[in-house]
């Protein structure tokens, strides 16, 4: 033992390779009945536990800070420092203001916080959730076997292997039968390995042996029995844990909202300095320009998109999960929504799930016991992954019919299912010592390795003409929506069973199952199709009982096209072929990623809905990868999120949820893309012309920070139907477009509110223009232009929200959510009473007269009439608003 502790991990898995079972069971103090429990916390104190290395978690601290770190906050907190220096550190004694540092800090907080508490209460929501997906392994300890979390795995410990199992740590194999390993996650052969017990080859590396299986990768097909010889960060995989917990690259979501991040930031860092230049030129001032340039660049920077977009993930998922959907990855939210290609296998999506032995039935239709009998057998006897079939099979008959059949029987040997021969044998041999080779499978594979049949207790040849007519039988009972598998035997006077042994049997007849469509999947179905994502089924099933099922569902069905012709195809007739047919049955697993990846290709954002081996690639290769709980392991680890229902309704509910996130998030994208860009102008306009700054830098953070407090509303917003029926990918080019479109329209009303309380308004009420006025009355002159544009701002860009949220003109029908209409409400009533409170003064505010909001509200109603017509012309040209 202590020679072997001191092996690092390659150098035992070396030994372990080459080394007799016995030898190894010694060495690590175990045997066929497993480890005891006294030596179970040694080897693992000894070896380690069976964990991957992974990131570390980040405490609630860093969570906090990494809130707040984002390029616009970045810029804030600059500005803050700037604001800091310039009217505290750098004023006179009595002129020193913290105003503008105490509300910078107030939008950062603001931003950052919320971010900080919609991330923690994703995250908490997300464990609690996770942990009911919770991955097993079958280990065997003092001579009992039993499921445990793969984590309680220690070197040593005898584990159990299956078809459908990920293989939980580097194990030797000491006992197997047909087993076939994938280790594509570790050396990319796509070709399953099988795995013996001795390994004969010399100087070979551990990836390259035949007896030692690999922390990873998946049992394919055959089960077998294996000692642990590492764990954790000592396997071949967790050598390169630190690559496989690296980031994964950016989504097209992520690149869309960093690209119209720098798109704003940069219109920023050119604009603002040009309207610093012109300020100080016109003003003569250099230090206020300074100033108003630092204050405009505030009221450019879109501090809350940070707090938006986590809201917004967060609390989709959160909602996600109310509806039994659980999102493993945060992201794959987007792509959910974005899915317009939704592939699904047809067993427990479409049907029930729950197969129903129809019949058993002689080569001439009559019913024979005797088929039932061996069905039985080699359902009961094989120690693969038992399917629905079998347990159908077991269920159909008595506890007394089982009793008997199992005394009277006893299993020699198994070729387990795979899912390219498509079907099983078992050697059984009854009291008398008569050994029978018992095969089940499909019907086509079952015609293929038989060579005779029973009729009136004669063994007779199986002719081609009775090979078509039990082809043609069997597509009958198929058109009637049953499966059927035939059941094949021979007597075989050995005592280990192989591939070669299947031929040359007696078909002895069929078993017929029925697994009947849900109540719910027509619906479902029509549900989907009306959000305009196209179900295609891709099935290992074969084409009649698949084309009955699409029939009874309502899924409009073209012609089948089936795994054989598939292969025949080129590349480019496979992609039109893709497009034309939704409907694809007796597929391998290779041509069900062959499928989603070419829809991939053509254009399309894909989802696939698997829960067995045999669908695990393909849901690596789709966009989404779709699992439910019950699933087998390689199917869940390969999935992005996880149903807790295996129905196609919890999933219409998944994808229309993402559409209104990713809704909500366009939308203040847009309207703060717009508005930021509106402003831009009006503020070149104002440096240009006007004598004066047309609004205080305090009163911009002031106007700025009511306009960030209306937004935070957005993320709970209503979407329109009409918006969610069509997937949505990110088009960056359309936000640039909307900008030149929409921003300038709240230009033309600064610059009318300008000209108004320029030449009318201001001075009516002073009795004077501003250049006749003494500096007293000038003052108050700027006072009330400054409060005017500060209101009229205000109301503009908060109605923007309105008229942005939704392509539709009218409000009533398609309302805002109560969280925005009580926002904006406090956000509009709080600006618009500053002006007349003792605030209002300290920000240089003054109360304005009454005819200013028949004014206001003439150019509000301009304003929205305008908007309206232009986003009616933007949607008539582009197709969409958002």
């Amino acid at each position: 033992m202590k020679k072997i502790m001191r092996l690092d991990a390659e150098s035992r898995l070396i030994w372990a390779m080459k080394e007799d079972m016995e030898t190894i069971f010694i060495k690590f103090k175990t045997g066929i009945s497993g480890l005891s429990e006294d030596t179970i916390d040694s080897m693992r104190e000894i070896f380690g536990e069976n964990r991957l290395s992974k990131e570390k978690k980040v405490s609630p601290l860093k969570k906090f800070i990494y809130a707040f770190i984002n390029p616009f906050t970045i810029i804030l907190f600059i500005l803050a420092g700037v604001s800091f220096v310039t009217e505290v550190l750098l004023a006179s004694k009595g002129n020193k203001d913290f105003t503008g540092v105490i509300i910078i800090s107030l939008m950062v907080i603001t931003s950052g916080l919320l971010r900080f508490i919609q991330e923690s209460s994703s995250d908490s929501a997300l464990e609690k959730l996770n942990k009911m997906v919770e991955t097993t392994a079958l280990i065997t300890r003092n001579g009992v076997t039993k499921e445990i979390s793969i984590e309680e795995i220690v070197v040593g410990d005898l584990i159990t292997l299956k078809a459908g199992d990920i293989v939980p740590a580097d194990v030797r194999l000491i006992q197997g039968k047909d087993m076939f390993i994938s280790q594509s996650s570790l050396t990319g052969e796509s070709e399953p390995i099988e795995k013996v017990i001795f390994e004969i080859s010399e100087n070979i590396s551990p990836l390259e042996s035949k007896n030692l299986i690999f922390m990873g990768t998946n049992v394919i097909s055959g089960s077998g029995k294996a000692i642990v010889v590492a764990t954790g960060d000592e396997t071949i995989l967790g050598k390169i844990a630190k690559d496989l917990n690296k980031r994964k690259s950016a989504t097209s979501f992520e690149k869309g909202v960093n690209s119209v991040s720098k798109l704003l930031v940069s219109f920023m860092i050119v604009m603002v300095p040009f309207i610093f230049l012109i300020n100080g030129i016109v003003k003569k001032d250099w230090f206020e320009a300074f100033l108003f340039a630092l204050s405009i660049a505030v009221g450019l920077t879109p501090e809350m998109l940070p707090m938006i977009v986590s809201a917004n993930l967060a609390k989709g998922a959160k909602k996600m999960a109310k509806k039994k959907v659980i999102v493993k990855n945060l992201n794959a939210i987007q792509d959910l929504g974005a899915m317009n290609i939704l592939c699904t296998d047809k067993t427990g999506t479409l049907t029930e799930d729950k197969i129903i032995l129809n019949s058993y039935l002689n080569i001439f239709g009559e019913e024979d016991k005797n088929i039932l009998k061996y069905g039985f057998l080699n359902s009961f006897y094989q120690t693969g992954l038992k399917n629905l079939i079998d347990e159908a099979i077991i269920d159909s008959l008595s506890n007394g019919e089982i009793k008997n059949l199992t005394e009277n029987w006893e299993k020699i040997d198994e070729i387990p299912f795979d899912f390219n021969r498509r079907k099983m044998s078992v050697l059984v041999e009854n009291i008398d010592r008569n050994r029978e080779l018992i095969t089940k499978g499909a019907i086509e594979e079952m015609v293929e390795i038989s060579s005779f049949i029973f009729q009136e207790g004669k063994i007779i040849s199986l002719n081609d003409s009775i090979k078509n007519t039990i082809l043609k039988e069997v597509r009958n009972y198929n058109s009637k929506g049953l499966r059927v598998l035939g059941v094949s035997k021979k007597s075989l006077d050995k005592n280990i069973c192989s591939l070669e042994d299947e031929n040359e049997m007696i078909l002895m007849g069929y078993l017929t199952f029925l697994d009947p469509p849900k109540s719910s999947t027509k619906d479902a179905i029509e549900s989907l199709i009306k959000y305009n994502v196209n179900v295609k089924i891709l099935t290992g099933d074969n084409d009649g009982v698949t084309s009955y099922i699409c029939s009874q569902v309502g899924l409009e069905n073209n012609g089948i096209l089936v795994g054989n012709q598939i292969d025949k195809l080129s590349s480019l007739e496979l992609k039109k072929a893709v497009e034309e047919n939704n409907v694809f049955a007796k597929l391998s697993p290779s041509q069900k990623t062959l499928i989603v990846k070419t829809l991939r290709e053509n254009g399309h954002t894909v989802g696939f809905m698997g829960d067995g081996i045999n669908d695990a690639s393909a849901m690596k290769e789709a966009d989404v990868g779709i699992s439910v709980d019950s699933a087998v392991d390689i199917a869940k680890e390969s999935a992005d999120i996880i149903l807790l229902e295996k129905s196609l309704m919890v999933l219409e509910d998944g994808i229309l949820e993402g559409r209104k996130i990713y809704g909500n998030i366009i939308k203040y994208i847009k309207m703060t893309a717009s508005s930021n860009f509106g402003n831009m102008f009006s503020m070149l306009t104002a440096s240009i012309f006007l004598p004066f700054l047309p609004m205080y830098p305090i009163q911009i953070l002031m106007l700025n920070l009511i306009y960030d407090v209306s937004c935070i509303g957005i993320p709970w917003d209503n979407v329109d139907e009409d918006f969610i029926k069509e997937p949505k990918k990110w088009d960056a080019s359309s936000i640039k477009k909307f900008m030149l479109w929409i921003g300038p329209s709240s230009s033309i009303f600064d610059i009318t509110t300008y000209i108004v309380m320029f030449f009318i308004i201001g001075p009516h009420i002073l009795k004077g223009n501003y250049h006749s006025l003494d500096l007293i009355d000038q003052k108050k002159f700027i006072s009330i232009f400054n409060t005017a544009w500060f209101v009229e701002s205000l109301w503009s860009q908060t109605l923007v929200i309105y008229l942005i949220r939704t392509s539709k003109i009218s409000f009533l029908k398609h309302r805002p959510s109560k969280e925005v209409i009580l926002l904006t409400l406090l956000g509009i009533t709080i600006g618009t009473i500053i002006p007349y409170t003792i605030l209002g003064k300290q920000l240089g505010m003054t109360a304005l007269p009454y005819y200013y909001f028949i004014f206001l509200f003439v150019t509000l109603f301009s304003y929205i009439s305008l908007v309206s017509i232009l986003k009616l012309k933007f949607i008539e040209k582009y197709g969409q608003l958002l």
